[in-house]
Parts: structure tokens; C-alpha cells; sequence
């Protein structure tokens, strides 16, 4: 979302239809709602597309940026990379057209493209490399060394993101955990955080789910979620990874909401 924004692949005036499904070749890709409810969500903005988590909205943006410049901004966020923490991690793989073509012996199509666009496919990551990116859009746009002591100081180096872009993402966040409308509109996919309160205090976040499809022979998907905490002056990113599960919301949701409580209700 991010890189198609700053290099202008879209605006937050870009409206993709959400038709259920779109082809590329004689693959078919869905969008997650339909394929489980039968249901089309319309018309969609940046906005409403992260709320829902929209994968069809996504799929075009990622045609309209080409997978070059997908994988570019991986790299920025720090994708396809060590983190740079004491803790041993795995760089992950960012796959592209020479990378296809050297290992697999395969042409790249529309489709890898579609499935780079929503994190799927070839695309291998980390909790750490999800959390360290997502971080950016709570601290104003910083990229981090993770840090196991609170007493060492890490590095950070500024990601090239105009705040009106750190903006639309915040706010593609923001309701993603949040329920419908006065107008009647579908909620966010983060329910779990819907009306968060602890000790009393509502707390608002920012989040976003994901279900990452799986090869195993369980063919349950791996379950993501991210959220930061408070909203308006984040002090704490969560990222929770549950393999072989089920949805993020239905999953992962729940556990981050049981370790932010706890955090909040020790917080001094």
C-alpha cells in the first residue's frame, strides 16, 4: 500500500470494484469474503480496502505497480533481510523475476504478481520482519533495529514516506479494529478489538489481520495480526503468528487482545 502511494500507482481517491474474483490466464483469484460468504464489498478505497483487508483491491495494485517495484519497497521495509537483532532470524525471500527464473526455471506471470501483492505465493517472512515494518507506521515512519535491552540503543533509519501516506495507512489501520458504522457499514476484520477496554479506558489501536495460505497436509492457513497500542501515541507493537490455525482475526486476534490487556493492566 505504501510504496503503490508514494510512487503513485494509486491515491486515496482510487477506487477499485470489488467484483469477488479476477483471472489471470486460467487462474482464478478471490477475494477472501467471497470465497467463504459468496459476497462482493463494492466500490473501495485505500482506505476501506485495508479496513477489510480486500484482497481483489490489492491484486490490481500490485498489476498497477509491477512486481519491480513491489519488491523494491519490500527491501525498504526490510523484507528479504536479517533484522539486524541479537536474536538469530531468517532473512525471509522477497521472489522476483530473476529469482524465479534461476531457481525454478519459470517464466514469471500475472498471477505471481497477484499473489506478491497480498503476501502469498513465493513471499517468505518473519514475526520480526512483519512487526519491524508495520512499526514504521506508529513511530512516523522509522525503520528499527530490534532490541532485546531496553538500556542499548538501537538504530533507525528514516523510510522515504511522506507523512500523508504514513496518514492514510494509520487510518486503513485504525479501522481495520473497529466495528460498523452509524451509516451501517461493514466493521474491520480485527472484531476482536472491537470497543478494547481495559481498567474501564477505552483504548483505541491501529491493526491488521492476515491469513497466510499453507502447503501442509492440515491445509489450515497460518494466522496472523498486528496491532499498536494506543492509537494516537503508540508504546507497544505486537505482532502474533499462530502456523497451521486458521484466520488471524478468529486466531492470532484473540491472543494479541489477551497479551495488550495484560501489558495495560501492569502499566503504570
Amino acid at each position: 500500500a505504501a510504496g503503490a502511494l508514494e510512487e503513485g500507482a494509486i491515491n486515496e481517491k482510487t477506487i477499485i470494484e470489488d467484483i469477488g474474483t479476477i483471472s489471470a490466464g486460467k487462474h482464478t483469484f478471490g477475494n477472501w469474503y467471497f470465497l467463504q460468504y459468496g459476497k462482493t464489498e463494492g466500490m473501495l478505497n485505500i482506505v476501506s480496502a485495508l479496513k477489510r483487508s480486500n484482497d481483489i483491491f490489492f491484486y490490481k495494485t500490485g498489476e498497477k505497480l509491477g512486481e519491480e517495484k513491489i519488491a523494491s519497497w519490500a527491501k525498504r521495509f526490510g523484507f528479504g533481510a536479517q533484522t539486524g537483532s541479537v536474536l538469530l532470524d531468517e532473512e525471509g525471500l522477497i521472489p522476483t523475476r530473476f529469482w524465479k527464473k534461476e531457481v525454478l526455471h519459470e517464466g514469471w506471470f500475472l498471477g505471481d504478481t497477484y499473489n506478491l501483492s497480498i503476501g502469498q505465493g513465493y513471499l517468505l517472512t518473519t514475526p520480526l520482519q512483519i512487526n519491524r515494518a508495520a512499526a514504521a507506521f506508529a513511530n512516523g515512519g522509522y525503520l528499527c533495529q530490534p532490541l532485546v535491552k531496553k538500556t542499548t540503543k538501537g538504530l533507525c533509519t528514516k523510510l522515504p514516506l511522506s507523512q500523508k501516506t504514513i496518514d492514510i495507512v494509520q487510518r486503513g489501520m485504525k479501522k481495520v479494529c473497529l466495528p460498523a458504522d452509524s451509516e451501517g457499514k461493514t466493521g474491520g476484520t480485527g472484531w476482536p478489538f472491537f470497543n478494547f477496554v481495559v481498567k474501564n479506558e477505552k483504548i483505541a489501536v491501529g491493526c491488521k489481520t492476515g491469513t497466510a495460505q499453507s502447503h501442509v497436509e492440515s491445509n489450515l492457513p497460518h494466522a496472523w495480526f498486528t496491532v499498536f497500542a494506543p492509537f494516537e501515541k503508540p508504546e507497544i507493537i505486537l505482532t502474533v503468528l499462530v502456523e497451521e490455525s486458521g484466520e488471524g482475526s478468529n486466531v492470532a486476534a484473540p491472543i494479541a487482545k489477551e497479551i495488550l490487556k495484560a501489558y495495560f493492566e501492569r502499566r503504570e
